[in-house]
């Protein structure tokens, strides 16, 4: 195909997104503040602090992002797996932040707005918070929207769980990506994590508003909680709690820790002040025979979990436990029924309720060409809201609106593994996926690699561009979901392809990889920098590949011929 077609093709899409996939696109260059002010009226004072261009939906009334956890115990190789989907318009530049040696005397500097950038040298909508103190040592990391893991295999997810609206305070330094930047530079494991976040925030304060991060190294996995002390008080209000080494747990935009034994130092951490502000604020009575739930106290509301994806992951765990998605409070964590792979974490990343009650797959049928009633090919589980609207205008109920744990709103989402028995470049591993996670392949990067693909370090989602890789992911996954129907198999076939082969090759690499390590640990990083760095190459041009192919299936008669018979046909 003429390559100033191609090039038209990929361009084109930026308006098109626009028109029948409700997208906002800003030109390049035009800044933080315009899309800010392009979403105010809708988001208002909910969005992230210091990030106006970041559209943050875990704020009240909106979902957004989700979190699994599983114990060392309850995997099938012994790793020690968090994760997360990143939901909401956040930059998907990523880079390697490499390993580096800080002079006596230097200062870090903690900014608000990076996730709004576009490439690291960005500077626009960045807000200086304050300085700190540098360490002598800063550890590698993967340097992403929301940092996710460093060197020494320590991984973190994150989801926003938002709490009581007076416990914020915009006075102070760090908010959550600073606090998370610091812990990946200089912590090893979950537990010091929490405790420099501890001492960060007392000695600077804290500005965001409730977060939780799923923190785990290559023993453990904590599910850490954390909250402004009110305009009253520098510093937050947090608790911890260990996910017992056979468990599952999730976090999904909802305070979930409970009651707090804080006398069993194994499996539970709080802030000093966790009850005494509590009471302080009349939140809590410890006269009253009402217990102390952290949930209840610092989120103000009943209920532990949002619906229903906290629900489905529990239930996928544990299915005999037949959990009820409307229970007022849902089990913290529960005791997997058989053992998880970091496949089947995947692919609970790919659900959409599907032969659920809460299935978002309408069920619209329509006539076939030979007459025949079958399911309209538009339908997926993520029609634009104006789709669904008019669906719903014409009949009542007919097109769902569950926020499933797949959606169209995620920037990019990431599985960790910790492996112990793995020396450190070798044992963290990252799979990382761009866009829907249901509809875009895994990618493996191993924490101890030097760098990523240029085109990785390119891209927010204000603005079509070729030399962003996030980009060929996100195209082809919105023309595919546009014919959902007739490219769900092209799109599952590739998926299927990519992350067959990824699992084939990986324990070969491993093993050359720690042949390498045995003679020169330089060597083996250089080895692993390498593979990752091809295998991302090779996946990002299948998907741009993807997507020129159903763009022109898309421009023949709308999908009228199915993707086979079109290529029969021509």
């Amino acid at each position: 195909m003429n390559s100033a077609v191609v090039r038209f093709r990929r361009l084109a899409i930026s308006a098109f997104f626009s028109i029948l996939a409700g997208a906002l696109v800003l030109a390049p260059g035009q800044g933080a503040d315009v899309k800010g002010r392009a979403f105010a009226a809708e988001v208002g004072p909910r969005a992230k602090p210091g990030a106006p261009a970041a559209v943050e939906f875990g704020v009240p009334g909106r979902p957004g992002c989700t979190s699994i956890m599983v114990g060392r115990l309850a995997t099938v190789d012994g790793s020690v797996i968090t994760s997360q989907t990143v939901d909401g318009s956040y930059r998907t530049w990523m880079e390697i932040s490499p390993h580096r040696k800080n002079e006596a005397g230097a200062k870090a500097k903690i900014y608000t707005g990076r996730m709004a950038t576009r490439i690291p040298d960005d500077q626009r909508g960045l807000k200086l918070t304050g300085e700190i103190p540098e360490v002598p040592e800063s550890y590698s990391f993967f340097n992403t929207a929301y940092p996710a893991a460093n060197e020494h295999q320590l991984g973190m997810g994150e989801t926003t769980v938002v709490g009581r609206w007076e416990l914020r305070n915009p006075q102070g330094v760090f908010p959550i990506e600073e606090i998370q930047r610091l812990m990946l530079e200089r912590c090893t494991t979950a537990r010091e994590a929490i405790r420099l976040a501890d001492e960060l925030t007392k000695t600077y304060g804290y500005i965001d508003y409730g977060e939780c991060l799923t923190i785990a190294d290559t023993k453990e996995v904590w599910h850490f909680e954390i909250l402004g002390a009110t305009k009253k008080y520098v510093g937050a209000v947090w608790a911890a709690v260990r996910i017992p080494d056979d468990h599952v747990g999730v976090s999904a935009n909802a305070l979930r820790i409970g009651e707090l034994n804080l006398r069993n130092t194994d499996y539970f951490m709080a802030s000093k002040n966790v009850f005494a502000l509590a009471e302080e604020m009349k939140w809590w009575d410890p006269k009253s025979k009402e217990p102390f739930k952290f949930y209840k106290v610092y989120g103000g509301k009943k209920s532990n979990h949002w619906h229903y994806r906290e629900w489905r992951v529990l239930s996928l765990a544990a299915p005999s436990l037949n959990l009820d998605p409307n229970a007022e409070e849902l089990s913290f964590s529960v005791k997997a029924e058989k053992k998880i792979s970091v496949r089947d974490v995947i692919a609970w990343f790919r659900d959409t309720y599907e032969n659920t009650p809460f299935d978002c797959m309408p069920k619209l049928l329509v006539k076939d060409r030979k007459g025949n009633l079958v399911q309209s090919p538009i339908v997926s589980p993520w029609m634009s809201s104006d789709l669904k609207n008019l669906l719903n205008s014409l009949k009542p109920d007919s097109a769902p609106t569950h926020y499933t744990i797949a959606n169209n709103t995620t920037s990019y989402s990431t599985v960790i593994q910790a492996r112990a028995w793995l020396p450190d470049p070798v044992g963290g591993l990252i799979w990382l996926a761009f866009d829907n996670p249901a509809q875009t392949a895994r990618i493996p990067l191993f924490c101890g690699i030097a760098e990523l693909p240029p085109s990785f370090k390119i891209g927010n989602q204000n603005g079509f561009t070729t030399g962003s890789a996030a980009w060929a992911f996100r195209r082809a996954a919105r023309l595919a979901q546009l014919g959902w129907g007739k490219c769900r198999d092209i799109v599952d076939n590739l998926i299927k392809d990519v992350e067959n082969r990824a699992f084939a090759e990986i324990p070969l690499i491993e093993k050359s990889s720690l042949d390498l390590y045995a003679q020169n640990p330089e060597k083996a990083r250089a080895f692993l920098t390498a593979y990752c760095r091809d295998f991302a190459l090779a996946v990002t041009q299948r998907y741009w590949d993807l997507g020129d192919e159903l763009w022109d299936l898309f421009t023949f008669y709308d999908f009228f011929f199915s993707p086979e018979e079109r290529r029969k046909w021509r």
